[in-house]
């Protein structure tokens, strides 16, 4: 294997070349799923007041050091609403959910344990007087200003990828527009006279096309704008027609599948030296070895395995942190601990093992999805998780632990 790079060598290599792309403003509307561009902290006091938990009414805890004391109801507070005036001794504001606490009242006593009668008729007045049958505590049901966040308190982090709580988060403070990382544009390629579009009518000697939909759903996942090109012919002017379309798309990434190994057909080789300064490697990594990775008119270019499978896995090896790295967005990757529910061959590659997880007996058991060849692209339908084989290992026992990348 002394000639075979190692995956962290390789990809230390790519990701030494891989800028960012610049930041856009967009409206919350559009922000879910896009990276936040700059540590996102809030301008204000959430909430910017005081305010009541409960219905009730807003008094003063030393009023009702007791119970059965009976206070003067003097104002009504809605949400929406403030009360100017200070509440005075021996006075009381009803009051409701949402709304601010007057000036003057430390704690809110729910309706519930007065002798307040609302009626359950929303606007209906009540009564001028209340006896309530429980003592008050300084803060009861008040929630503060400031309880969620703070005026200048950081909220969200440069390249976290934004969800729905966290745009209603910026919703909250006041923010109608957030800085993200602009989609890049990412072109994918394949190429192959035995690659037939999707729904069209199957030759013999042909087979579907799976890696070019695949791998833009991949790119959409992980923040890109996937392009994808219909297919190149094996030929030396079809492979250098479609990259060349796939230039003027103006990418910030080119992707393509297959024609990177040693068949007879492949053309891309040569195309990618007429275009650019493309190597040809040999990763120490199993399903995937054959990667090519260079540049094509300034542009980043992976050259992935035309295997399925072998696609995926190099994909989520090698593409996934470039293009992590190209929109700023921080790692969400999650490995966990599983034991091995079976005996595990490997040839001393660093070898992605498509598994199952299940939970016996308190622990988390891995086992295979079944056949680990590189085309029987259902074994990643069936996949949890990829077990990884370390270098150097040519076997993992039933009942031993090992690291397990969880897929989405």
């Amino acid at each position: 294997m002394a000639d075979l790079m190692s995956v962290s060598e390789a990809l230390a290599r790519i990701l030494e070349g891989i800028g960012q792309v610049e930041a856009e403003e967009v409206g919350l509307a559009q922000a879910v799923g896009r990276i936040l561009a700059a540590d996102l902290t809030s301008p204000m006091d959430s909430p910017p007041f005081d305010t009541s938990s409960m219905d009730g009414y807003a008094v003063r805890a030393a009023d009702l050091a007791e119970a059965g004391i009976r206070l003067r109801v003097v104002a009504d507070v809605t949400a929406g609403q403030t009360l100017e005036t200070l509440l005075q001794p021996g006075e009381a504001a009803r009051i409701m959910t949402g709304a601010a606490v007057p000036p003057g009242a430390d704690a809110i006593i729910p309706v519930e344990q007065t002798d307040a009668d609302w009626g359950g008729v929303p606007g209906a007045v009540g009564p001028s007087e209340v006896t309530f049958r429980t003592v008050a505590k300084l803060n009861d049901n008040i929630r503060p200003r400031g309880e969620n966040v703070t005026q200048g308190q950081l909220v969200l982090s440069a390249g976290t990828r934004l969800r729905p709580q966290d745009v209603g988060m910026a919703a909250s403070v006041g923010l109608a527009r957030l800085s993200v990382s602009r989609r890049p544009r990412v072109v994918v390629v394949s190429s192959g006279d035995e690659l037939a579009a999707p729904g069209q009518p199957l030759s013999p000697g042909m087979i579907y096309n799976s890696n070019g939909v695949m791998l833009a759903g991949l790119i959409e996942q992980w923040g890109g704008e996937p392009v994808v090109l219909p297919t190149a012919p094996d030929t030396h002017e079809g492979v250098r027609a479609v990259f060349e379309q796939a230039l003027a798309q103006k990418p910030d990434m080119l992707v393509s599948s297959a024609g990177v190994s040693v068949g007879a057909a492949d053309y891309v080789k040569a195309v990618l030296a007429e275009l650019g300064q493309v190597d040809f490697w040999k990763m120490n990594i199993r399903p995937g070895k054959p990667l090519a990775y260079g540049r094509l008119g300034g542009v980043p270019f992976f050259g992935l395995p035309g295997n399925p499978v072998s696609a995926m896995v190099t994909a989520i090896v090698v593409l996934r942190p470039a293009l992590f790295k190209l929109t700023g967005q921080a790692d969400d990757s999650h490995t966990i601990r599983a034991v091995i529910g079976e005996d595990i061959p490997s040839d001393g590659r660093r070898s992605y093992v498509r598994v199952r997880l299940a939970q016996e007996n308190g622990q988390t058991v891995a086992r295979l999805t079944g056949t680990q060849s590189s085309g029987a692209l259902f074994s990643m339908v069936l996949a949890d998780g990829l077990l990884i084989v370390p270098e150097g290992i040519k076997r993992l026992a039933a009942g031993d632990a090992a690291e397990v990348l969880l897929l989405r």
